[in-house]
């Protein structure tokens, strides 16, 4: 059975499952860049975003739109080394680690919610 959900939990659930993947897409590329002369690190942010979100109900059922959380990326403060590249690997690859743990959590979260939900629909 397949159905659509769009409660408050839900679309929160998926707004920051969507925000850690574009996280994880950003780290990939500074580190596949570690190497490269000029090349300048980026992060993503949309957690305050998303907190605000929900504080102001935006996620509330019945509203519709584009996604209230605007993940953005911002330019790392890492020093830059002698080549002008700013990837700092190590750095990279602990959030890289701490991306994918959040985002399991969050999997499970959702995986959890869903379940709850169709259980309360009788399903």
């Amino acid at each position: 059975m397949s159905f659509a959900v769009s409660d408050a939990v839900s679309l929160a659930l998926h707004t920051a499952l969507n925000g850690l993947s574009q996280r994880q897409n950003v780290i990939a590329d500074d580190i596949a860049n570690v190497d490269t002369p000029g090349f300048r690190a980026r992060s993503v942010e949309f957690e305050s975003s998303l907190r605000e979100a929900i504080d102001s109900g935006s996620f509330e059922a019945g509203r519709s739109g584009a996604s209230p959380v605007a993940a953005t990326e911002v330019p790392s403060d890492t020093p830059v080394g002698a080549n002008g590249n700013n990837v700092d690997l190590r750095k990279e690859t602990i959030a890289a680690m701490q991306t994918q743990y959040s985002y399991q959590i969050l999997g499970r979260a959702m995986t959890d919610h869903l379940a709850l939900l169709k259980t309360a629909a009788g399903s």
